[in-house]
């Protein structure tokens, strides 16, 4: 089973995506694709959060900030389930290095792709992205590119996926199928 879950920050994404995993693996190995780079103190401290957060519930982590197929060859794809947290990391890392401060206009139908393929090379996933498309603001035209092709990946997992929620307050919003909690 595959399933998409967005929401706003700090909404219980992760948690109900863990829960989803626990559900899932029926003693198979679970496996948590930790995607997000740590720049500075509070990167560090959201990353040890998650960590903490995910103690002693058998996940075998997997750094993977970029080539998200890359982890298929450490793992169990067979076998396992997934938690990919977050696609909204995997992507940035994707069309931004820190060597550069251009955009690769392919990264965002490059990694839709990825993420597409791998979901239906594993037993069970579960992506997590961040909903990021109600400001009002007027953003730069980084962050437009960047808008888009987060939507591009949110919109290929939401079509793939055989469970579609929103996250808000803990409280999930059915899409599309049913969470297995």
């Amino acid at each position: 089973m595959t399933i998409f879950i967005s929401g706003g920050c700090k909404n219980g994404k992760s948690t109900i995506a863990e829960d989803c995993c626990a559900a899932l693996a029926c003693g198979g190995p679970l496996y948590y694709i930790a995607t997000m780079q740590a720049f500075d103190d509070e990167d560090r401290a959201r990353i040890k959060r998650h960590q903490n957060s995910r103690a002693g519930k058998g996940f075998i982590t997997i750094e993977q900030p970029r080539d998200l197929l890359g982890c298929l060859e450490k793992s169990d794809p067979e076998n396992g389930t997934y938690i990919l947290d977050s696609v909204t990391a995997l992507l940035i890392n994707e069309m931004y290095s820190p060597e550069s401060f251009e955009a690769d206009k392919d990264a965002g139908r490059r990694t839709a792709k990825a993420l597409e393929q791998f979901a239906k090379s594993v037993k069970n996933a579960v992506f997590v992205s961040d909903f990021i498309y109600s400001g009002a603001e007027r953003y730069s035209s980084y962050t437009i590119e960047y808008m888009e092709a987060l939507a591009l990946c949110d919109r290929t997992l939401a079509a793939c996926c055989d469970a579609v929620a929103e996250i808000s307050g803990a409280l999930p919003t059915m899409y599309k199928g049913e969470l297995p909690i």
